[in-house]
């Protein structure tokens, strides 16, 4: 092989393997591009579910809690209610403040105590045509002690900790 095919032979190598590496690191940089896009992205503003995924409509038509499915989803408010069929979706797509729990869903009796307590959906009680849960049981048993004072100090507290975080205020 004379000198002039050696050289011929190392410059191309030299160049494959320049253009291997420069396409490896385009791709490289397109995928860093493309998995940090937006379109990628997890979108999370959106995923909260309301009531622990109970059909709000089912307390009203069935008088109890019925389980929502991901079949029949609304999102009201930036939260996702669920409902167990599309009639009740379309029910509560027609009139969503009628069956939206009180106190986005919050423990009545805590938001009448200044606080923000997780509502349990099977711990509820239709008052007046609107829905409220409370933490617990043993909650409701005090709560039902006096519903419209409950109510009245809870509709008062709320419009000043609607916004505050649950484990900051609850904290107080």
């Amino acid at each position: 092989m004379s000198d002039r095919d050696n050289l011929q032979t190392n410059t191309q190598l030299l160049m494959e393997t320049t253009m291997r590496t420069i396409k490896q690191t385009i791709m490289a940089i397109a995928a860093v591009i493309f998995l940090a896009s937006p379109a990628w992205a997890a979108d999370t503003s959106n995923s909260a579910v309301a009531v622990q995924g109970y059909d709000v409509v089912g307390y009203f038509t069935e008088g109890k809690p019925v389980k929502g499915n991901g079949d029949h989803v609304v999102l009201h408010d930036g939260l996702n209610y669920l409902f167990a069929s599309d009639t009740s979706k379309k029910t509560f797509e027609g009139n969503p403040e009628k069956y939206v729990p009180q106190f986005g869903g919050w423990c009545a009796f805590g938001v009448g105590v200044n606080k923000k307590f997780v509502g349990d959906p099977e711990v509820w009680k239709i008052v007046d045509g609107k829905l409220y849960l409370n933490l617990s049981k043993k909650v409701a048993e005090l709560w039902v002690k006096d519903i419209p004072g409950n109510i009245v100090k809870a509709n008062s507290n709320w419009p000043n900790i609607k916004d505050e975080n649950p484990t900051t205020l609850n904290a107080k």
